[in-house]
């Protein structure tokens, strides 16, 4: 049994779950999250698995 996680779903639930909790962090993690995809959008790893 092989468990594969995509980053994209994976760093949203993670960003999402840090708003709820901390909702001063929003516009740090939005500006974190922009900044993690494009760079692997831009190194074509959009569809990279761990």
């Amino acid at each position: 049994m092989s468990l594969s996680i995509s980053i994209g779903p994976l760093v949203s639930l993670i960003a999402g779950i840090l708003i709820l909790v901390m909702p001063r962090l929003l516009s740090t993690i939005v500006a974190l999250y922009l900044i993690i995809m494009g760079i692997l959008g831009l190194m074509g790893m959009a569809s990279m698995r761990l």
